[in-house]
């Protein structure tokens, strides 16, 4: 036996359309009488016969904000944990640049939010664009100052 010399049998060859009547596919070509589809060039994509197609029927659902794309969130127990862990952030302001340096946040984000979950053991200052209203209150309440950069 040799490489050359091996068959496979393991396709089906086509079906040839419109070859006459013997061949089972001729005249029509299974394509039945008449009508749109029995025409060429015709695609009729989510047609359903006149019913109401699904992807009508199905209600719309939510919405895609053009704020939010490139947004990173932190809350303050994050903020905390990194403080604690990381002694060098205490001296300086906390902001998106040296999170991203640091690699706690991705480089992707272009904007920062911090948010007020979690509880603050120490002060701090910090650069964000957009904060929450607990977050700011209870960032001023241990001596901190919270800056928004737009």
């Amino acid at each position: 036996m040799k490489l050359n010399s091996l068959k496979t049998n393991n396709y089906k060859s086509k079906k040839r359309l419109g070859r006459g009547i013997g061949s089972t596919k001729g005249k029509t070509s299974g394509r039945g009488h008449k009508g749109q589809k029995s025409r060429s060039g015709v695609a009729i994509k989510s047609f359903e016969g006149g019913q109401m197609p699904l992807y009508r029927r199905l209600p719309k659902r939510g919405f895609k904000s053009f704020k939010g794309k490139n947004l990173a969130i932190i809350n303050l127990s994050k903020i905390q944990n990194i403080i604690d862990k990381k002694k060098e952030f205490i001296n300086s302001k906390i902001n998106l640049s040296n999170l991203q340096k640091s690699k706690i946040i991705n480089s992707k984000y272009d904007k920062l939010k911090l948010l007020g979950g979690g509880e603050l053991k120490s002060k701090f200052d910090i650069e964000v664009n957009f904060v929450s209203k607990s977050a700011k209150e209870k960032v001023e309440k241990k001596g901190g100052k919270v800056t928004l950069v737009k």
